[in-house]
């Protein structure tokens, strides 16, 4: 296998006395998706955002090909992607001046970042929309749209944050098919989830958290193997029954 190009390393995260993420490690590897499962109040959120540097941890370090990322925060953030759960668009602009936006954000140069707008409007069928505003689209489109923002920089991981939340099923299945395709162009994706179907559909392995520790990390087969549980979500409620 790879050698992974994240390391999580005894994160910790307090809020006053409360202990939200208590030695959290993990491994992440080039092109596979990686969900994060837990109750609500698990620290799925809090170490996802962690990752994605939105908040910083109170002890631990996350390495991004060897060296930790505090070093050059910057650089790291040049190589991930962030993809919210309430798309974050400007309404301002047009969904193509979103992206060229995203694109200089990045330091990106002008042609490469026309290049990466005709390739993602074509990959994500917005070509009709792209002289629009984000108000003309619906609640899927725009969930598709944040997502094609997050990677105009082809990063080398992207974090989805309960992606299909109150979506509808056959809108759910379509953004299950572009997040699929990160994976096959290598990029890694760290999925937070309440859809235990989802992760089982989409993942390569999953972590349950729970109260703020790694209660397991391994691939929805072997779960529902060594459970005995015809589904994933089987064996996740067989474990939460366990306390």
């Amino acid at each position: 296998m790879a050698s992974p190009f994240l390391e999580i390393n005894a994160i910790t995260k307090r809020y006053g006395d409360h202990e939200a993420l208590k030695g959290v490690s993990m491994e992440l590897y080039p092109g596979e998706i990686v969900s994060l499962l837990g109750v609500n109040g698990a620290g799925k959120t809090t170490l996802s955002s962690i990752v994605a540097t939105l908040r910083p941890p109170t002890s631990g370090d996350i390495l991004f090909n060897g060296v930790s990322i505090y070093k050059d925060i910057v650089g790291y953030r040049r190589n991930i992607g962030f993809c919210p759960q309430r798309p974050n668009l400007n309404n301002y602009l047009t969904l193509r001046d979103n992206l060229l936006f995203a694109g200089r954000y990045y330091g990106m140069q002008e042609s490469a970042i026309e290049a990466r707008v005709a390739d993602l409007s074509d990959r994500f069928s917005l070509g009709k929309y792209l002289d629009q505003k984000p108000e003309v689209l619906s609640g899927g489109y725009k969930q598709r749209f944040t997502l094609a923002r997050s990677i105009i920089h082809q990063p080398a991981l992207v974090i989805l944050d309960e992606p299909t939340v109150a979506l509808d099923p056959h809108i759910r299945r379509k953004l299950w098919d572009y997040i699929l395709a990160l994976k096959k162009s290598n990029i890694c994706v760290l999925l937070t989830t309440h859809y235990l179907d989802e992760a089982e559909a989409l993942s390569d392995r999953v972590c349950v958290l729970d109260k703020g520790k790694v209660r397991l990390v391994d691939t929805p087969s072997n779960l529902m193997q060594s459970f005995q549980k015809g589904s994933l979500e089987d064996v996740f409620i067989h474990l939460m029954g366990e306390e």
